[in-house]
């Protein structure tokens, strides 16, 4: 193993959970250098109370927390939303975009306190290790990075656990709870314990955003949703901010059991992991979001949106967010999404979200046009001409088939 780099002082992404408790000691243990703990508040459940207390009674000379909710929401959420990306038919991201926007601001607290080096906690068999360093090389390619889990003896969170008891570090997490969970106002996810297992069906008390549709209300509930350039903006008529509008979502759908996901995904890093998400509001808004898309883009730029939506979804799942081509794909998706204004009305029920209505002032859609009763803007007899000019290619090919087949009889 090569020669440790020279740090004097280094800026771990600090959660205040097993894992990053420990880096801190150990950073100071392997690297001889001041350690500060930077914070990110992305909207999760966590109490940030005694945190500081804890990170410096781990080591660390400082602590910075920052709100970030709002700017997770308005600089990488909704873009996400609006480009219509989801990772593999299922995922909206929101560990995937959370990265970034909390590595942009570690980078700048090390610069603030002249820090020559970053760390993060993340293992070498995840994307979250790629979603930082991306960043850290997008922002800041001087500074060092260290990678303790790519470094370390430790292998799992039993030996975590007993190098935290060994060393006095304050940690909360016992040995019966396992799970590995990422939560931001935009999703939660749970990984690891029984779910490395596909099979096996996950134990209803690790939910924590969400009922089970089984126990949801047995009475369904009707929600609009209100869009400026699709954006959401409102909910039943009332307009409410970015973080107010989502939270409100999440309370909503997670009472009616919506946006569990159960997936089997392929990490970039090259093996499929299987986790389960919590993500109501940003399934009803995503939800909401394609319907109206659906009665104001035209037919070439809706198809066309769609192949841009998968390629920004692998952007984003793989890191990639300061990238020119992310940024491109941003222009055209801000182009698409200027007409988008309206509401969508759904109905929630049992995990369910039903679109019952959508309208839009700038709606292509024609009742006019799509009648099945007499009008006289479609004269359908021009449809006879349409099929023949389309079919051209098939009846050649058809024609060609027949001749040959001929001069074999021959």
């Amino acid at each position: 193993m090569s020669a440790k780099p020279e740090v004097k002082k280094v800026v771990l992404a600090y959660s205040g959970g097993l894992d990053t408790s420990v880096i801190v000691t150990w950073l100071k243990e392997n690297y001889h250098c001041e350690v500060v703990a930077f914070t990110a508040n992305v909207g999760q459940s966590d109490s940030f109370e005694g945190l500081e207390e804890k990170a410096k009674a781990s080591g660390a000379s400082n602590l910075h927390v920052r709100d970030l909710t709002h700017e997770l929401l308005t600089q990488y959420a909704f873009p996400t939303l609006r480009a219509g990306a989801v990772y593999e038919r299922k995922y909206l991201l929101g560990t995937s975009f959370a990265r970034p926007v909390t590595a942009a601001h570690q980078v700048e607290v090390a610069r603030l306190e002249g820090a020559d080096a970053v760390s993060h906690g993340c293992t070498g068999k995840g994307n979250d290790q790629v979603r930082f360093e991306l960043t850290y090389q997008a922002l800041a390619p001087d500074l060092t990075v260290i990678a303790p889990w790519r470094e370390w003896d430790i292998t799992g969170r039993e030996d975590a656990l007993e190098y935290a008891y060994k060393h006095n570090i304050p940690v909360s997490q016992g040995k019966n709870n396992m799970y590995s969970r990422d939560e931001n106002i935009w999703h939660i996810s749970h990984e690891g314990g029984e779910l490395e297992d596909p099979w096996i069906q996950p134990s209803e008390d690790m939910f924590v955003n969400s009922n089970h549709p089984l126990d949801a209300p047995d009475k369904p509930e009707d929600i609009v949703i209100g869009f400026e350039e699709g954006y959401p903006v409102s909910i039943n008529g009332e307009a409410l901010g970015p973080v107010e509008l989502v939270k409100a979502l999440n309370k909503i759908g997670g009472e009616h059991g919506i946006g569990r996901i159960d997936l089997v995904e392929n990490r970039l890093v090259g093996m499929k992991s299987h986790g389960v998400y919590e993500q109501p509001g940003a399934t009803i808004l995503s939800t909401a979001h394609k319907e109206l898309e659906a009665i104001v883009l035209d037919r070439e730029t809706l198809h066309y949106k769609d192949v841009i939506a998968q390629k920004y979804a692998e952007q984003v799942y793989n890191g990639l967010w300061y990238t020119p081509l992310r940024e491109a794909m941003d222009a055209f998706v801000n182009v698409t999404q200027k007409p988008m204004q309206g509401e969508v009305r759904m109905k929630l029920y049992k995990g369910n979200c039903i679109v019952t209505g959508r309208r839009s002032p700038y709606s292509l859609y024609s009742e006019a046009f799509a009648t099945f009763e007499e009008d006289a803007v479609y004269d359908q007899a021009d449809a006879k001409g349409f099929i023949n000019l389309f079919a051209l290619p098939l009846k050649v090919q058809a024609l060609a088939k027949q001749k040959q087949g001929n001069s074999q009889d021959d």
